[in-house]
């Protein structure tokens, strides 16, 4: 299976992050992806695939926001990272705003995404990861492959971020799939936290198949969505399915739950899998509650794999660093095998 970094998916690397009243480090550090490189051997630098396919998601507003973001924090006179404080929770509307900290809270929903100076080129090669991968599966060479994206990005919706996620790699390789006819395209979110971006960008979509598993938001992040009862909208009705699970949920809980989202997906009929894959659920994971152990991630690959069907995986979160590179690989080792 071969891998997709760049470098500069290193650049984003803000100070800090508010977590629960305080300032706390920012937990999604490039140590993570640099622990990932080192378990698994075979990377390639990804293609530049250009603007089109992120605009198929994300609004044009939306990204040259992002994209400017920090350069109009520090001219607005301020350092460090930029974090909003105000954000629109009735009567969200398109206004033409000045000020960056109107913006910064019109395009996110928490205050634990800051946009630092290398934000936008990380976010952007991370996406181009997810492409490159997809363009492998696309071209025969390989039934599976596997994106290394940093940010991650599956919180991160049409015209917003949060979570740690800037621009949701899994929904562009997604809709890139369907333009390329590979469909139809199911995606598999199996992090700890709901994809609630990925779920609000597809949720009145009727071609495209989200599965999420996650922990339940009645307890955790990102709490408003990803409950039970929500399963699409108007022509999107009942290609949405959520898995929520408790916290404590260890792999004899975790895996009949995963053979239900997959049957689900067979019986979807899709011919692609994208999977938004956190290493979160880890038994270690310092912010998050599960019990899975690193041998799991290896059953969790083969379960996957036994769907026979091409399966490109996208990188989302998961925190214990120092164990991140050993759960990944068991994962893409389970998924080679079978």
């Amino acid at each position: 299976m071969k891998g997709y970094f760049d470098p500069r998916q290193l650049a984003h690397a803000p100070a800090r992050e508010l977590h629960n009243g305080d300032w706390v480090a920012y937990a999604e550090s490039p140590d993570r992806a640099l622990a990932i490189k080192r378990a698994v051997p075979d990377w390639e630098a990804p293609r530049d695939f250009g603007m089109a396919p992120l605009l198929a998601v994300h609004s044009q507003a939306y990204l040259d926001f992002l994209a400017g973001a920090h350069a109009a924090w520090l001219a607005a006179g301020r350092s460090g990272d930029a974090i909003g404080y105000a954000f629109p929770i009735v009567r969200r509307r398109p206004l033409t705003l000045d000020r960056i900290d109107a913006a910064l809270g019109a395009y996110s929903y928490d205050a634990g995404t800051p946009v630092a100076a290398g934000t936008w080129d990380a976010a952007y090669w991370g996406a181009q990861c997810a492409l490159a991968a997809l363009d492998r599966l696309a071209t025969g060479e390989d039934t599976s492959a596997f994106a290394l994206c940093r940010p991650p990005g599956h919180h991160a919706g049409a015209d917003y971020m949060g979570g740690y996620c800037y621009l949701n790699n899994a929904a562009i390789a997604a809709r890139e799939a369907q333009r390329r006819g590979l469909g139809p395209v199911a995606i598999l979110d199996i992090d700890y936290h709901h994809g609630n971006g990925t779920q609000d960008i597809f949720y009145r979509d009727p071609d495209v198949f989200f599965c999420s598993i996650h922990a339940d938001p009645r307890t955790d992040y990102p709490f408003y969505w990803g409950h039970a009862d929500e399963s699409g909208e108007g022509a999107g009705v009942g290609t949405t399915l959520n898995l929520p699970l408790p916290r404590g949920t260890g792999i004899e809980d975790y895996a009949p739950a995963l053979q239900s989202g997959l049957a689900a997906i067979v019986d979807w009929g899709a011919r692609l899998l994208v999977v938004s894959f956190g290493a979160d659920t880890f038994e270690g994971d310092p912010i998050s509650h599960f019990k899975l152990r690193q041998a799991d991630y290896a059953q969790l690959g083969a379960s996957i794999a036994a769907l026979d069907v091409p399966v490109l995986v996208i990188m989302e979160g998961g925190y214990a660093v120092d164990a991140l590179g050993g759960n990944v690989a068991a994962f893409l080792r389970g998924l080679n095998a079978a």
